[in-house]
């Protein structure tokens, strides 16, 4: 999926409420788990308190690059 400008999305949601960083820290734990980088790797870095959300992951590996690049490129 894409926004109106052609970045990638991809669309996730968590049970964890978005009270006291609960659902965002849900998310980068899920995150994490499923790329199989360490929590610690994966932050937000802007939309903190919104629905919509820019995360970093801080890896080189190569695998993990390409997983996440095939993500942004799947259908919605």
């Amino acid at each position: 999926m894409c926004d109106a400008e052609g970045a990638a999305l991809l669309k996730v949601s968590v049970t964890a409420p978005p009270e006291d960083g609960k659902a965002n820290a849900a998310l980068i734990r899920l995150l994490a788990k499923q790329t199989g980088v360490a929590k610690s790797l994966v932050s937000i870095v802007s939309g903190a308190t919104s629905r919509s959300k820019v995360l970093e992951f801080r890896t080189d590996d190569a695998e993990t690059i390409n997983r996440l690049t095939e993500w942004g490129k799947a259908p919605s």
